[in-house]
């Protein structure tokens, strides 16, 4: 099992992208409460030219409140990154974390439940880019 869902977007600007993505996520209930600009970051703080390279932080308040509700230790998987990212082609990269991969981790069959449907709502933004 894969530990990212991931999509390619061709000719497309990273800015246009990081909307589309923002949108796609506003459409399944998704906020972003996170972004963190690398390559900004790799610039100010490293002095290194890196492409573009971002990590969106999404939060489903629904979802997030009732795994909460469930344990309250499923918030370290909490919010739910994606990254965006230009490849050597010039295209975007979209990737999103599986959240069915990583909660694997807790061997709870009732939050692998839980996390297929976060899962497929992110497959859903992917696939609506």
């Amino acid at each position: 099992m894969s530990y990212y869902l991931h999509k390619k977007l061709k000719g497309i600007q990273f800015n246009e992208a990081r909307s589309k993505v923002i949108e796609a996520l506003k459409q399944e209930g998704f906020g972003v409460i996170t972004q963190i600009d690398l390559q900004s970051t790799f610039t100010s703080k490293l002095n290194v030219q890196v492409r573009p390279y971002e990590i969106l932080g999404a939060c489903n308040p629904d979802y997030a409140y009732k795994a909460l509700q469930f344990d309250s230790k499923l918030g370290v998987f909490l919010p739910c990154n994606l990254l965006l990212e230009e490849n050597d082609q010039g295209e975007i990269e979209v990737s999103a974390i599986d959240p069915q991969a990583a909660m694997a981790t807790t061997e709870n069959p009732e939050i692998d439940i839980f996390a297929q449907e976060i899962r497929q709502k992110l497959q859903n933004v992917l696939n609506n880019l």
